[in-house]
């Protein structure tokens, strides 16, 4: 699994790390069950504090994505991925549709907005 932190982001890293992790588990890249890194060696891996590993994981494990056995570490929990990616798609388009009132406000074209979209696209 790599994470990459982008410290000129102004999203905290505990919540960047839990974004990816989430990802990781809706794409279907982590099943059901499958063990994570420990918070220590995440952190260590990482270069951060096991604080911020540890908030993440609290976060995922709130979400329903992980769960805990004590003294066996944190897996991927068994979850409804059909549930998830539609809620998911819900919350993406209620974005976009912010995101087009914005452009019509702005008086900005269709073609604008695609292009707006594409360059972001190719953001890593």
């Amino acid at each position: 699994m790599e994470i990459l932190i982008r410290n000129t982001d102004g999203t905290p890293i505990y919540a960047q790390i839990a974004a990816q992790i989430r990802g990781e588990i809706i794409s279907g890249k982590l099943g059901p069950g499958e063990a994570l890194p420990s918070i220590r060696a995440l952190a260590r891996g990482l270069k951060v504090s096991v604080i911020t590993t540890k908030r993440a994981y609290d976060e995922l494990e709130a979400a329903g994505f992980l769960h805990t056995v004590a003294g066996k570490g944190c897996f991927v929990a068994e979850q409804n991925l059909d549930l998830i990616r539609e809620r998911r798609t819900g919350e993406m388009e209620q974005h976009l549709s912010a995101a087009v009132e914005t452009a019509r406000e702005l008086g900005l074209t269709r073609e604008d907005v695609v292009q707006t979209l594409d360059l972001l696209w190719q953001e890593p």
